[in-house]
């Protein structure tokens, strides 16, 4: 985004906390639609993410009487809680749950039960944990289908910062198109600290190109926060996943 971040968020409750997040939400979508019409692209084919951890289900709820649905997580646990805390203080939102952050495999059945989509799949051992998770869930009756997940792809290949590198997208991508309880709907990706945007964006729209000349129904592309998502929409980005700009600064939550 041009502007820089605002200034933390205030954490008061009732309608000055409701105020302050349909500030920023009108401005985040201002943002969003400026960046659509600057790279000719239709509004409606960007979805915006909230990324909301370590933000307290209050303001999720909020967020829903505003409209968003969309919702991002990267604590297994702390999402799990939040899930339910939302249903109880908003039962008819229906809000929907993404999956952030890296992954434990021993993590998988907190999130299959509740999550719409994963979004940080980046290992076969992690695709099967996924897997044989969700195929029990719509055992129990906890799920209508497979699990849609997107595979992370990392820009650089840092292997601290999670993700698949170039070469092994498409061994992975085949591997989770196989696993009947799995649905692979696109790639994921963050643009590396320090790097140049347009470079960094323009090296994840080529990986994504790739990802659907052998797996066309893959048409999900989750790229670009807050600070960088006019340039990851001009790349093709379908959904951009917003935190900051929409909640304001986050407390550090401990491991």
């Amino acid at each position: 985004m041009n502007e820089r971040p605002e200034s933390p968020a205030p954490r008061g409750s009732g309608q000055d906390r409701r105020d302050d997040l349909a500030r920023r939400l009108a401005r985040v979508r201002e943002t969003v639609a400026a960046a659509c019409a600057a790279a000719g692209r239709d509004v409606a084919e960007v979805d915006l993410l909230a990324v909301t951890k370590t933000v307290p289900a209050a303001d999720v709820a909020i967020l829903c009487g505003l409209g968003l649905r969309d919702f991002g997580e990267n604590r297994a646990q702390e999402a799990a809680q939040k899930v339910e805390e939302v249903a109880g203080l908003v039962p008819d939102a229906a809000p929907r749950w993404f999956f952030v952050g890296g992954l434990q495999r021993n993590k998988a059945r907190v999130v299959v039960p509740w999550v719409t989509r994963v979004e940080s799949l980046d290992s076969a051992r992690l695709a099967d944990a996924l897997d044989a998770q969700a195929r029990r869930a719509v055992d129990d009756g906890l799920r209508e289908g497979p699990l849609p997940v997107l595979l992370q792809y990392s820009v650089d290949g840092d292997p601290d910062r999670g993700g698949v590198a170039r070469e092994g997208l498409g061994a992975l991508a085949a591997h989770v198109s196989g696993l009947p309880g799995l649905r692979l709907d696109g790639l994921m990706a963050v643009a590396p600290l320090g790097a140049e945007p347009d470079e960094a964006f323009a090296d994840v729209a080529a990986a994504f190109s790739a990802l659907r000349d052998d797996h066309p129904s893959a048409r999900v592309l989750s790229a670009g926060m807050s600070a960088d998502l006019e340039v990851a929409i001009r790349h093709g980005s379908t959904c951009v996943r917003v935190g900051t700009a929409l909640v304001g600064e986050r407390r550090i939550a401990s491991r």
